[in-house]
């Protein structure tokens, strides 16, 4: 089912998308200023990006935030794919008035580069070989472990409504299209200014410096494509970056935007 277009105002609207089988929580601030669409971390929420869009303000900006499939307020799915969050971004864009032709600044990951004003990807998005038949069994071990203690999370929103079997296949997925056969060129094609804002230390599940070698194939991304640069490497992990150093983010998000409207559409 095609998402409904709103018509947009001025104002803050907050309320579901219906997309396909599912219903997306959205909330977006309204207003003329630049779109910004933010793509949560793997079982985040919208509201994990709290300090960032009030460290921005409003005056400039117009944050369009979502809870993706299961997550927070949306609602459950038959299909919790790669290829189904990317086409929950343009569900969400198109149901908020969004036109075709308006660029966004992208603060997560997107495979539209051509649409975007530029991109923020907050210590994410490595090529990097991480997945194999061991990795893949430690993650559905992992997964299997914590099946029986998710359902008590999820009335806190700690955990999204799907099963540990769902959520293990999510993760697998993730290190197959991270592949750096499958990433690297899509990295390669970006054409509008993209920042890292890079975390240290681990992320959950991680071991040892499993997180920080993955990072380090930002460099071979850097030295290959111009438009992307490494804005910032804070000392807080993967899990905190967005609560203890989120002006890293917003200042990425600033100077994106002033790149971005340097380049012709």
């Amino acid at each position: 089912m095609a998402p409904r277009a709103q018509t947009q105002t001025s104002g803050p609207w907050t309320g579901k998308v219906p997309f396909e089988d599912t219903g997306l929580a959205v909330t977006d601030t309204g207003g003329p200023g630049t779109p910004v669409i933010y793509l949560n971390g793997q079982f985040a929420t919208q509201s994990y990006w709290k300090n960032v869009t009030a460290g921005l303000g409003t005056a400039e900006w117009r944050h369009i935030t979502y809870d993706e499939r299961a997550p927070g307020r949306s609602q459950r799915s038959a299909d919790y794919s790669f290829e189904a969050a990317v086409r929950d971004v343009d569900a969400v864009l198109a149901a908020r008035g969004v036109r075709p032709t308006e660029r966004v600044l992208v603060v997560g990951w997107s495979r539209h580069p051509r649409r975007c004003l530029g991109a923020v990807l907050v210590d994410g998005v490595y090529p990097y070989d991480w997945l194999d038949e061991a990795m893949e069994a430690r993650i559905r071990k992992l997964f299997r472990r914590l099946g029986w203690f998710l359902p008590l999370l999820r009335p806190t929103g700690l955990a999204p409504r799907m099963s540990a079997r769902e959520q293990a296949d999510c993760n697998v997925e993730l290190g197959v299209v991270s592949r750096e056969r499958e990433l690297g060129p899509v990295l390669d094609r970006i054409a509008v200014p993209t920042r890292y804002v890079l975390a240290s230390g681990t992320s959950f599940g991680s071991r040892g410096d499993e997180q920080e070698r993955c990072g380090t194939s930002v460099e071979a991304v850097t030295a290959r494509n111009l438009n992307i640069r490494v804005s910032a490497k804070v000392p807080s992990d993967h899990g905190s970056i967005l609560r203890k150093n989120f002006l890293a983010v917003v200042a990425a998000v600033r100077e994106v935007a002033a790149l971005g409207r340097e380049v012709p559409k």
